[in-house]
């Protein structure tokens, strides 16, 4: 039954479970979604972490070196919580019903937790470790240098069409990951902000990773564990806590260095045998 407005007289009618179903897929939030927006609570909360319990004590002369470790334990702990997220979505988007603004999500999740996060972390370490003006505004530097790289290669990934199973650069969750733990381990200066710019440039390379699915997804996950792990012992102040942060953060880094190594070599041993089968048929159809 139609209801006719008096003074309107336009045509109102109760809703019904048909007119929700009509409902543009645009507005609904799935599973997968629901996730993502865990990547990005997450990334936010690791700037909280970083600027109340590690910049705002050094501004203010009130740092203590145990809640300093504390606070960016936690920190990476988050931005690590948020690559698990960013792994799972996937992995559940794949399964189940994706919505139509998952991938647009997905991408602003990963600015905030892969991007924001790991260069705010960059800007803190070159206030609070770095020691003169100079170095602070380099800190600066390259940590935009950081947030442009993850801003380039999202919309990039976003318009570019690759074969299933690879990644063009360095996924922004694992470089994220690497630049902090280039920062954990507390080299000198200059190393460091080398290091830095070293990820940034790989993660708007032309390397190709392989995506993590199956086995690779697991290994990843059960590195993320140990690395949550690795970092609490360290906030705890347990024995042996700080050969692990060292141990973990220097397998992270050899990670991220020698994975574009293997892919250029693969890449390269590919190009190679497809010349190979080249030459051969051109030589076999040369034959009488």
């Amino acid at each position: 039954m139609t209801v006719i407005d008096p003074e309107t007289q336009a045509g109102w009618a109760p809703e019904t479970e048909e007119d929700g179903d009509d409902m543009p897929l645009s507005t609904r939030l799935s599973i997968a979604d629901t996730l993502t927006l865990g990547n990005a609570i997450c990334g936010f909360m690791a700037v909280y972490f970083t600027t109340t319990g590690v910049l705002i004590p050094h501004l203010t002369g009130t740092e203590d070196g145990g809640m300093a470790r504390h606070s960016a334990a936690v920190a990476v702990i988050l931005m690590l919580m948020a690559s698990v997220f960013d792994l799972f979505d996937g992995l559940v988007a794949r399964k189940l019903r994706a919505s139509a603004m998952g991938a647009e999500l997905d991408n602003l999740s990963d600015l905030i937790s892969f991007g924001l996060a790991p260069a705010y972390f960059v800007v803190t370490w070159g206030m609070v470790a770095s020691g003169t003006d100079a170095n602070q505004r380099v800190s600066v530097v390259a940590a935009v240098v950081v947030l442009l790289a993850v801003i380039l290669r999202l919309a990039r990934f976003s318009c570019v069409t690759l074969r299933d199973g690879i990644f063009q650069g360095m996924p922004s969750p694992f470089g994220a990951l690497t630049v902090v733990a280039i920062v954990l381990l507390e080299l000198p200066f200059l190393p460091t902000l080398l290091a830095i710019i070293g990820v940034a440039w790989l993660m708007v390379s032309r390397v190709e990773y392989p995506k993590p699915r199956g086995r690779l997804a697991v290994a990843m996950l059960s590195w993320i564990v140990l690395s949550m792990g690795m970092l609490a012992a360290w906030a705890l102040d347990a024995p042996g806590g700080q050969l692990l942060l060292w141990t973990g953060c220097s397998l992270q880094v050899v990670m991220g260095a020698m994975i574009p190594l293997f892919a250029t070599a693969r890449r390269v041993n590919t190009f190679r045998d497809n010349r190979r089968e080249s030459r051969a048929e051109e030589r076999a159809a040369q034959l009488p």
